[in-house]
């Protein structure tokens, strides 16, 4: 059965046609990890410069429906918004209906990309929800003075220090990004009530405080559509004769050299190799509010 599903694929990847009428194929993009945090160290952030190439050859196939598998704890409002779209547009485009399948996570900005879709199903025990904005930083204002060090910052516009970290904290500042993530949360929910419309049946103060849910419970809430796998639910809705066109994402630098293992150190690595240690953490951070 492999091997008749390869050569299918292939059939369907290259438009040939078949004596027989060729079964259903569905395309699939796997959307796996945090949205706008670099991709380094054989990790591959979202972002809608590294996914377009892949969403346009997904719907540029003969297939019946775009499958987004998502395994997401959010990231860029910017990146996620974007995404979104572009998934919308190429499936209006196209006439191409989307499904999105939550695994362990689809939160914050990952629920947000499972928008673009027409319909959204979970497992039951996947984490949904987290239709909310965080900022989060440090504050080294006292280690410096301990330590003995003194901070020089010269800059032009009275605002360009804002949330200093080395600085002690000015409600002024906080006010500032408050106001901010209220303007982000609004469009956040904005998105989620032109997607989901009536679907939705819990209350604002329920569905936009930041919660989380399990799947089942985020189908109770009009989260989500229904519960179950890509496979089942392809299944169902196209025949059990379906088949599933994966959509591969380019490989970054490091995978490339080292076929895609995360973690690993290359002594002649690029300069930025410092900086992915710190999106490393940035990433983990994210996983982490979901006890993953």
């Amino acid at each position: 059965m492999e091997l008749l599903d390869q050569i299918n694929d292939l059939f369907a990847r290259y438009g040939l046609a078949r004596e027989s009428t060729p079964a259903p194929a569905v395309a699939v993009i796997r959307l796996q990890g945090a949205i706008g945090v670099g991709g380094g160290m054989g990790r591959r952030g979202l972002s809608l410069a590294s996914l377009d190439a892949s969403l346009k050859k997904a719907f540029s196939k003969r297939v019946r429906a775009v499958c987004l598998v998502i395994n997401s704890p959010g990231g860029s409002p910017v990146q996620s918004s974007q995404i979104a779209t572009r998934i919308r547009q190429l499936s209006q485009d196209e006439k191409i209906p989307v499904f999105a399948f939550a695994e362990d996570v689809a939160a914050s900005g990952g629920y947000w990309l499972a928008l673009a879709a027409d319909e959204i199903y979970a497992d039951p025990m996947s984490v949904i929800g987290s239709i909310g904005v965080i900022t989060a930083s440090f504050g080294f204002q006292d280690l410096m003075e301990k330590i003995g060090i003194e901070r020089r910052v010269h800059a032009q516009g009275t605002q360009k220090g804002m949330l200093d970290p080395f600085r002690p904290e000015d409600p002024e500042d906080v006010k500032r990004l408050t106001d901010i993530q209220i303007d982000i949360h609004r469009q956040f929910i904005g998105a989620v009530k032109r997607r989901r419309g009536e679907r939705l049946t819990g209350a604002d103060e329920t569905l936009f405080n930041g919660d989380i849910w399990t799947g089942e419970r985020a189908l109770e809430l009009g989260l989500v559509d229904g519960l179950g796998d890509m496979r089942t639910i392809m299944r169902r809705k196209y025949g059990a004769e379906v088949r599933f066109l994966m959509i591969e994402r380019p490989g970054g630098w490091l995978s490339r050299r080292f076929g895609g293992g995360s973690g690993v150190y290359a002594p002649d690595a690029p300069a930025g190799f410092a900086s992915d240690l710190l999106t490393a953490v940035e990433e983990r951070a994210l996983w982490a509010r979901f006890g993953l």
